[in-house]
């Protein structure tokens, strides 16, 4: 075969050709060695982790929410619509209910939803500076509300019944 055959030949299912041939090829076989369930438990652990550990700062104790975090939000954070420490308690057991839910693949899409919803409260209102950071965690949340928590989650033995 030709070298100019060779490049036009499309790769299986994308069509890529040329110089992204080899590249789409390498994907695809990377996303057969990768299983399903590994995909969804990162997604589920990496965000998890963010906001858990963002909730463990605003506590005292095991869920006592600390004087900082209630200065915080009355004094830095001020969010509109809503009195500051009841935004304090609200955020801090969000940012531990929700995590956790989402390690055990339970409520999977509410959780990430509602994380979701956190996160743009906090690039609109908080910190839109840090669009970047913020972009990262929606992706994965956004990703969890579309997929799901995937084969290795208690959602999935809640469907098999």
């Amino acid at each position: 075969m030709s070298e100019t055959a060779m490049t036009a030949e499309a790769t299986p299912r994308t069509g890529a050709t040329g110089l992204l041939a080899p590249v789409d090829a390498a994907g695809r076989a990377f996303g057969r060695l990768v299983p399903d369930w590994l995909v969804g438990l990162t997604a589920r652990t990496g965000i998890a982790a963010v906001f858990f550990l963002s909730g463990r700062t605003k506590v005292e104790g095991v869920l006592d929410v600390s004087d900082t975090a209630l200065f915080l939000f009355a004094e830095e954070y001020r969010l509109p619509l809503i009195p500051s420490d009841v935004a304090a308690y609200l955020a801090t057991y969000a940012e531990h209910l929700f995590p956790i839910l989402l390690v055990l693949g339970l409520f999977t899409r509410v959780s990430a939803l509602a994380l979701l919803i956190m996160t743009v409260v906090i690039q609109v209102l908080v910190y839109p500076a840090a669009w970047a950071t913020h972009l990262v965690w929606a992706g994965l949340l956004i990703y969890l509300i579309r997929n799901g928590a995937g084969t290795l989650s208690l959602d999935r033995l809640l469907r098999m019944g």
